[in-house]
Order: C-alpha cells, then structure tokens, then sequence
C-alpha cells in the first residue's frame, strides 16, 4: 500500500552530510534493508545501509534461514517468495552461503490433513510437488515416524541457509561486491532527503527505504501504528538429535492451519476442528513445528506465536514442551537433547503481511508483518525499488 504524504521539514540550512552522497540510504541492515539494498545495487545505484547496531542481532538472526516458498499465501506473496528464492539460490554461492538442504516434507499425520495437502497439489502452487508414502519419505527423513503418518507433501521449491552466518556474508558481499557503504551503530534520528541525521552525523542521500522491523517508535511512528502493527514473540530451540535426523525441512498437522497457502482451503476447516480438540492448547499458543537441519547435525526446532504491543522478554518453559511434543509426534528421536533456547520478534498487523508506505516520493517505509523476511523480501526490494526508479534498463 502506497500512501501520499506531504514532505517532512527539512533540517536546517547549513548542514553538511559528513559520510559522502548517496543516491539511496537503507535504515536498517535486517535482511528486509538487505534485500533494498541489493535491488537499489542492482540498478546502478549508490547505497548506503545504516543500522543502529554493530552486527545483525534482531529476527533475520533469529529464525530458521528458511526459505519459505511452499505454504505461503496464494498470490501475490507465493509469487514474492518464489522469486526470492531464486534471488537466494542465485547469489549465496557468490556470497559464501552454504545451502544447507533443499526441499520440505510436509508431514499429515490425520486423514483432514492428507484432504488438505491433496487440495493444495490441486493448485498451481502445487505444481512441482508430489505426495510420498511414509515409506518413500522416510529416504529425506530417516527418523520419520512412518507408523503415526497419514502421508507426506514433497516440495522441492525451498532452501536453507545458517540465518546467523548468512546475514552477515549477505552483508559484507554487498559491501566488498555491490559497492554499499554499511554505516552500523548509528542511529537514524531525522528522514529528509537530501540529508538524513544519524548520531554519527549527516548523511546525504536523493532517497531513503526505512526497514525498521519491530521498531515502531524511532521514525514515522505515527505512519506505522496506522496499520496497526503489535510484536509477535517467538520462541526457538536448538536440538542435538544424537542420530541421523533429516536431510530436509520439516512441517506437520499444526503448520496446515496456520500458512495461508494451506489454511485458506476449505479443507482446512475439518482438520482446524479436529486441532481443536486435540491439541487446543497448541493452537492457543500459536505452536506448528518447522524443524531444519544445520551443518554440525543439529536441528533448529520452533515455533510459537504470543503478540502484544511490548516484546515480552520471558519464555515460558510449558511453550517449549508444546514445540517438542509436536516434534516428538513426527520424529523418532529419543535421545534428542536440547542445546539452545532463545526468543525472537517480528512485526505483526491483524490484516496484511507487509506494507510499504509513502511518506514523501523520495521516502518508503517497508515493514513485513507476518514473519516472512527471508521468504519474500528479496521479492518485495525489487517491486519498491522499481516502483521509486523504474524498470532496469
């Protein structure tokens, strides 16, 4: 959604941008800012990036680095999350970033569940994929509970990367690649182009992309709070599964009633109904289970969803063991131990994955709401970056 807005005051006459010129300033080196400033680099354009913080220490470090392609909502995001799965699979090679596995087996374990992933081979975001027997799959999934399995969706539209290691590579390819000045530990005080006011001094740029992830506060905050927007908290582990575990993503029941891709099906309803009374309490906390597999063997296990206008900081141990009866459920892993907890924060809205305001025509701000970052931005970048400056020539 594009909003018009009159421009901002302009700092005052006299100043003078201490850190060169720019034709593009990116607030924000999450993977969203990173994704801008590929597509603004793409088109020949000078870029700065500027982050408050020394390294990448918010959601695009904190999730699964993975790509999400199969599940997403039909439409428009499948479409984004598809082309930045290419953009992915295309530049991790040039920036040193492993793939750590391709695909996803999606894992119905209730007859509703195999109605709904029949359903969704039926659509164009079907195309590609195929429905294994427990049997078959067990090839990608060698700790796959076959005997508790209805049956598996097969995608092999999706990627993995080391979300902690990859940010950062992104990061230092574009400097060393691209051309982008990184600007880190500098706050962004004051958006109006030509000049943009940091605590580390001014900064001349033509045009600035502000990608503020969750925070709602420092700049535009009356644009943001518009749309409505709350943090959602999620909480994330590492396990050490002491086996050969899997040599793809994982997904279940509980992922089918909450990626729109599936859940926007009528089939859906049933399963819903029968989550319900099964494992309400999964539901209630916003539990499915997404499990990765990194390169020393382990596996990072999540998620959960609890939003609220602050992020609460505590992780409530009974949310982990909902996360884990789940990944028990799927996977035959008795030994497994768990080496890591931790929590992360995106940016939610009650009605839109992302939106992309206009505050002025040299300004954008561009927030995804529904935890997608990694699946879509690289998408999105270049849809914002081609609306402001036009189709590459």
């Amino acid at each position: 959604m594009f909003v018009a807005h009159p421009p901002n005051m302009s700092l005052s006459s006299g100043q003078v941008a201490l850190h060169g010129s720019f034709d593009v300033a990116v607030v924000g080196a999450g993977i969203v800012g990173l994704a801008h400033a590929l597509a603004a680099a793409r088109r020949g354009k000078r870029v700065i990036v500027i982050d408050r913080d020394a390294q990448a220490v918010g959601a695009s470090v904190r999730n699964f680095g993975f790509i999400t392609v199969t599940g997403q909502q039909a439409g428009v995001c499948w479409q984004r999350a598809m082309r930045s799965r290419d953009v992915w699979a295309e530049i991790a090679p040039q920036a040193g970033i492993a793939i750590e596995h391709e695909g996803l087996c999606v894992v119905a374990r209730r007859p509703e569940a195999r109605q709904v992933l029949e359903a969704f081979l039926a659509t164009e975001m079907g195309r590609a994929c195929r429905m294994l027997t427990p049997r078959e799959a067990a090839a990608h999934v060698p700790s796959l509970r076959t005997d508790r399995t209805e049956a598996v969706l097969w995608s092999p539209h999706d990627l993995r990367v080391e979300s902690r290691s990859a940010i950062p590579k992104l990061a230092r390819w574009l400097e060393e690649a691209c051309g982008v000045t990184f600007l880190r530990s500098t706050l962004v005080k004051d958006v109006s182009p030509p000049l943009v006011d940091t605590t580390r001094g001014r900064v001349n740029a033509e045009t600035v992309i502000v990608c503020p992830g969750a925070d709602f506060l420092t700049l535009f905050p009356e644009r943001i709070a518009a749309y409505g927007v709350t943090t959602c908290k999620l909480h994330m582990l590492r396990v050490d599964p002491c086996a050969p575990s899997l040599d793809t993503a994982v997904m279940s029941d509980l992922g089918l009633v909450r990626y729109l891709g599936y859940a926007e099906l009528p089939e859906a309803a049933a399963l819903k109904q029968r989550l319900q009374a099964e494992q309400a309490a999964a539901l209630e906390h916003g539990v499915h289970l997404i499990a990765v597999r990194s390169d020393d063997g382990s596996l990072v296990i999540g998620d959960s969803h609890h939003y609220g206008a602050a992020a609460d900081p505590f992780a409530p141990a009974f949310v982990d063991d909902l996360i884990m009866e789940e990944f028990d459920a799927v996977l035959d892993l008795p030994r497994r131990r768990i080496l890591e907890r931790w929590v992360g924060y995106y940016a939610s809205a009650p009605d839109r994955l992302m939106f992309c305001d206009r505050p002025r025509d040299d300004v954008r701000i561009v927030v995804v709401t529904s935890g997608t970052g990694a699946s879509t931005s690289f998408g999105i970048a270049e849809e914002v970056v081609g609306e402001m400056f036009g189709s590459v020539k």
